[in-house]
């Protein structure tokens, strides 16, 4: 396991809710004083909220809270949680009338493992934000991790149980940390150790095959499962960065994704990171962003060394 967790920039709250029969749940992330905030969405099957208005040129500055959801586009409706919280709280964008808490988030795909009738929802948002807290090191089968899964190319017979993970990195008193919502179709490696830790795994013969291989052979029927995907993911920093440098190192963070997860950003891929930065500290955009992606890398290998069977799929620790 790689050390640190998300928490370790202060000012981030992150609190989990879910339902272990049918294996969904939603995670919050709540920075009640606003974060300056970016996103960039890689994959080409994302279920999004509010991410238009992280671009530079639009208007709001800060955000207030983000989501991490599974349900699919259904989870959206865990937004509506956090923001509840947050008003009740006195967080939020004042609108003169009122105050309106800016609250991003995204969603993945996870209703083919436990049921697909029950999603999260606004209850399941706000009880996670209710759950917020600054010292938290969930990883696992919690919250938006709940239903994950990697190497989905031939069904859940030769899937394999992911989950949460988390990490941070300090250089002098720049932090950069993170968490993973790994739920991809791909094979992931644990870059830093140079070997395979999860994906499509033929537990007869007890070993991995291979994802990219296996779209070679153009198989009749990867498709019905291929969709059932989507990595989702926050950055947290202390730097001080504009919202143009948020979004950049959003940009910078999904090499992370690149060097551990494979194939990635696939046309059934969701995959999205956001960033926030509370800006305490000066430091070098381009340190911030080399520090991003190799935090997003540590929190994908944890999420699955900290995964446990679940929903009839085997984990890292059980094959290990």
């Amino acid at each position: 396991m790689y050390e640190g967790f998300l928490t370790d920039v202060k000012g981030i709250k992150l609190g989990h809710a879910e339902d272990d029969l049918a294996l969904t749940g939603t995670s919050a992330i709540l920075c009640p004083e606003g974060f300056t905030a970016g996103v960039d969405v890689r994959g080409a099957g994302p279920g999004t909220r509010e991410t238009d208005l992280l671009r530079a040129e639009n208007l709001v500055q800060k955000v207030h809270g983000v989501f991490l959801t599974g349900g699919s586009a259904y989870g959206l409706d865990a937004g509506g949680g956090l923001m509840k919280f947050l008003e009740e709280e006195g967080a939020g964008f004042d609108v003169g009338v009122g105050i309106v808490p800016i609250v991003p988030g995204a969603v993945l795909f996870d209703l083919a493992v436990g049921d697909a009738k029950v999603r999260p929802d606004f209850n399941t948002g706000y009880e996670a934000a209710r759950k917020a807290r600054e010292d938290d090191k969930t990883q696992g089968n919690f919250g938006a991790g709940s239903g994950a899964s990697v190497g989905k190319i031939l069904g859940n017979d030769f899937a394999m149980k992911s989950g949460l993970g988390q990490s941070s990195i300090r250089v002098g008193d720049l932090v950069v940390s993170s968490i993973v919502a790994l739920n991809a179709l791909g094979d992931i490696f644990d870059y830093e150790a140079g070997k395979r830790i999860a994906g499509v795994y033929d537990r007869e013969n007890k070993i991995f095959l291979d994802t990219c291989a296996l779209y070679e052979k153009q198989l009749k029927d990867y498709n019905q499962f291929s969709p059932a995907n989507t990595t989702i993911s926050v950055v947290a920093t202390n730097a001080r960065l504009t919202k143009a440098n948020c979004n950049k190192i959003s940009q910078m963070a999904h090499d992370g994704y690149a060097r551990s997860i494979h194939p990635v950003h696939t046309m059934n891929d969701g995959d999205t990171i956001f960033t926030l930065a509370s800006g305490q500290v000066e430091a070098d955009i381009n340190l911030v962003g080399i520090l991003a992606a190799k935090t997003i890398s540590r929190s994908i290998a944890n999420a699955i060394y900290s995964a446990e069977d679940s929903g009839g799929l085997v984990s890292y620790r059980t094959i290990k």
